[in-house]
């Protein structure tokens, strides 16, 4: 024998389930937006995350070298962590970066500091990256960017970070 429903019990359940609905539908809807994988910086037990944004971001398809240059040298949207001379320098990268192909590359003050890797991540143990080999006095900050290119080489997204000097 089965319980009876009460009407009271079942318009909670069928809004219950409205809302439910209501919400999933709203996700779907959303689904164009979905965020680009982050790429992440980490300087001692400090990290910063970011995404590729804008016109950093061609959603798949490749980006001119003007945006690619404009994406690395803009301050504006870098996210900032702060170095230590000697500190070991972590960068790392989500693997949907690295998939079908795909790989990134590290670029410090717009020249490479890595080939372009499949791997999600890299270490420099006790990298001076402020270093200036004896050319005047080290800058306040440099920035940092990783560049995915595809399997043909070409740019397609650009996350950048400005690396600050502690003092």
């Amino acid at each position: 024998m089965t319980a009876p429903l009460f009407p009271g019990r079942a318009r909670r359940s069928v809004a219950a389930l409205g809302a439910v609905s209501a919400g999933l539908l709203l996700l779907s809807a959303c689904g164009g937006d979905k965020p680009t994988p982050l790429a992440t910086v980490t300087v001692g037990s400090s990290s910063v995350s970011a995404e590729s944004e804008g016109e950093c971001s061609a959603n798949g398809q490749d980006l001119t070298m003007d945006k690619v240059q404009n994406c690395l040298t803009d301050p504006k949207k870098a996210k900032t962590v702060e170095y230590g001379r000697g500190d070991t320098l972590r960068l790392g990268v989500e693997p949907e970066v690295v998939e079908d192909g795909k790989k990134w590359q590290a670029v410090l003050d717009g020249q490479p500091i890595t080939e372009p890797s499949s791997n999600t991540y890299r270490s420099f143990q006790g990298a001076d990256v402020f270093a200036t080999g004896g050319q005047g006095e080290a800058p306040q900050s440099k920035l940092l960017g990783f560049v995915q290119v595809g399997e043909d080489g070409k740019p397609l997204s650009v996350w950048t970070f400005k690396l600050k000097l502690k003092k």
